[in-house]
């Protein structure tokens, strides 16, 4: 039994039907996916992932393979590319071709447009993303933002991230929040959730080491794991990504340990 079946009894709209499978950010295994990528994919339809987001790599955004080759490599072992890591630049409009090639519905900036930590920097970065997000929507794809732990710095009596959402506009600018980055920012999932329902389509199921700012194994950190999945109605939850950058032995190892901990953990 997979852990959808477990968890999709307990959820209503808008915490779809097409969530009741698990889904992976392929950065996860970014390194066995560069070297091998179609063997990677097995061995992770194997342990039970239906659900992929891409990352942009050295070999591109889908490591190597053309987007109309993984969506049927993916295809053909049960599982779907529904969100993707881009970088905004030079290659911004060939990232977007590439996507709906993919037949994925999410396209994710990880990075602001420039650096800087100011209050008018994040109203600036907003803006485009406000722009971005109108360029998706014509090629029918969601543009959202993935947060780190730097947004959560308070400028001026303003915590940065705040300014995003505040200034972004809701159905232009999707936001894919990282769980384990904001709690080892030290805020609160749950009070965004609260505080801005609805806003949150995507998530990065991760377990943190607080003290080591590390990933880790699913209930060996901070990170609520199935309190917040109980939470993801209000949030507005789509599709969340099992993501850990850190392993206690191995990429593998580590993805079998969290599929199973949900599995052994549903919610109630």
């Amino acid at each position: 039994m997979v852990v959808g079946s477990l968890l999709l009894p307990k959820f209503s709209r808008p915490f779809l039907a097409k969530t009741k499978d698990v889904g992976i950010q392929l950065y996860t295994v970014r390194k066995e996916m560069i070297e091998d990528p179609v063997p990677t994919l097995e061995k992770l339809a194997k342990i039970g992932f239906k659900e992929l987001e891409s990352a942009r790599s050295e070999k591109g955004n889908y490591y190597g393979l053309a987007p109309k080759e993984i969506r049927k490599i993916a295809g053909g072992l049960g599982m779907k590319i529904r969100s993707g890591h881009i970088h905004v630049d030079k290659d911004w409009k060939k990232s977007i071709e590439e996507a709906t090639e993919t037949g994925q519905e999410f396209i994710i900036s990880a990075v602001l447009p420039s650096q800087g930590q100011t209050i008018e920097h994040y109203q600036a970065s907003a803006d485009e993303f406000n722009k971005l997000g109108e360029e998706c929507k014509k090629a029918n794809l969601s543009f959202g933002y993935h947060n780190h732990e730097t947004e959560f710095e308070t400028v001026n009596g303003q915590v940065l991230y705040d300014i995003l959402l505040d200034r972004c506009d809701p159905s232009l600018v999707k936001m894919e929040m990282d769980l384990g980055w904001v709690v080892a920012a030290g805020h609160d999932p749950f009070r965004y959730f609260k505080n801005y329902p609805g806003r949150f389509p995507l998530w990065h199921l991760k377990d943190v080491d607080v003290s080591k700012k590390k990933s880790v194994e699913f209930g060996k950190g901070k990170v609520d794991i199935v309190g917040l999945l109980k939470q993801a109605p209000k949030a507005g939850l789509k599709y969340f990504f099992v993501e850990q950058e850190d392993y206690s032995v191995n990429a593998f190892e580590s993805m079998e340990y969290d599929f199973n901990y949900l599995k052994t953990h549903p919610v109630s």
